[in-house]
């Protein structure tokens, strides 16, 4: 397969200068070696941004990918996270480390803690670990997963560094209109994991279905759509070509106001796909 160009998608700018395509490839469940294909093949297919995590147990598949892609290392952005069992400060740092060492990199563009786990009360030591992960040059960008506001205004008064980032759930069923507005007001890219929710579900709503039959696409698409259009970073995962290229390919239509509004009233406050509410949520 021919190296293809990433296609024309909007970039997304944070306040540290860190720029991310709106559309990214998640890893969660993408292991062993035909995950390290899947991912060569979407990189190979235009995509830039790979989404991994400590906990996802396939860094070194993800770098295996990356070392073996026809992609120049540095047009790749890889994300991964620290996971809630090594929020102490020293643990933090030796994780970090060891991420970076899994992937066989020389650094990882983007950490982030994977979840604030609030009643360890260590998410602050965790924080100091990354910004001075970040000082040492081992990681470029640092960030945040399923943080609430108060938890980042938290991080800013106690290291005065703001994350660039903060990845959480996000999609037609659960749109965090509050958070979203919270982290554009901080220069914060907001990212989307699940960004089709539970898809089985999604995919058969009579809103996307009518909205993706009017545009003549996919129910996939008419969401990823909708989430380049909202403003944030999806991050879908496909292990086939086909797929991977087809969740690019979203700039031959635009949804109308009429669709953004009838999408827009599918919001639940409540709509956990998992019930994991980053209030009380305890990641291991």
């Amino acid at each position: 397969m021919a190296l293809m160009e990433p296609p024309a998608i909007p970039v997304r700018k944070a306040h540290d200068g860190l720029e991310l395509p709106a559309i990214g490839f998640g890893t969660y469940k993408v292991n062993g070696f035909a995950g390290a294909e899947a991912i060569k093949s979407a990189l190979q297919v235009g995509y830039r941004l790979i989404d991994s995590a400590f906990n996802y147990e396939n860094e070194g598949i993800v770098g295996k990918a990356i070392r073996e892609s026809e992609v120049p290392r540095e047009d790749i952005i890889v994300a991964s996270k620290l996971p809630g069992r090594h929020h102490q400060y020293d643990q933090a740092r030796v994780t970090i480390e060891e991420s970076v060492a899994r992937m066989g990199l020389d650094y990882i563009d983007l950490y982030l803690i994977h979840w604030p786990n609030p009643s360890q009360g260590q998410f602050v030591e965790a924080w100091q670990a990354l910004v001075d992960a970040q000082k040492q040059g081992i990681v470029k960008h640092i960030g945040v997963s399923n943080f609430l506001p108060g938890h980042i205004d938290l991080l800013i008064r106690a290291t005065g560094v703001t994350p660039a980032v903060n990845q959480v759930e996000l999609h037609p069923f659960f749109q965090q209109n509050e958070q979203r507005a919270y982290d554009d007001a901080h220069g914060i890219i907001t990212e989307a994991w699940s960004p089709l929710g539970r898809a089985n579900q999604m995919l058969k709503d009579p809103t996307i279905v009518r909205i993706a039959e009017k545009h003549g696409v996919s129910p996939v698409a008419a969401i990823l759509r909708w989430h380049l259009q909202l403003g944030d970073v999806a991050i879908p995962k496909s292990m086939h070509a086909d797929r991977q290229r087809a969740n690019l390919d979203l700039t031959g239509f635009e949804l109308d106001e009429q669709d953004m509004q009838d999408i827009a009233a599918m919001d639940n406050p409540e709509g956990y796909t998992f019930g994991q509410n980053p209030h009380w949520h305890e990641e291991d």
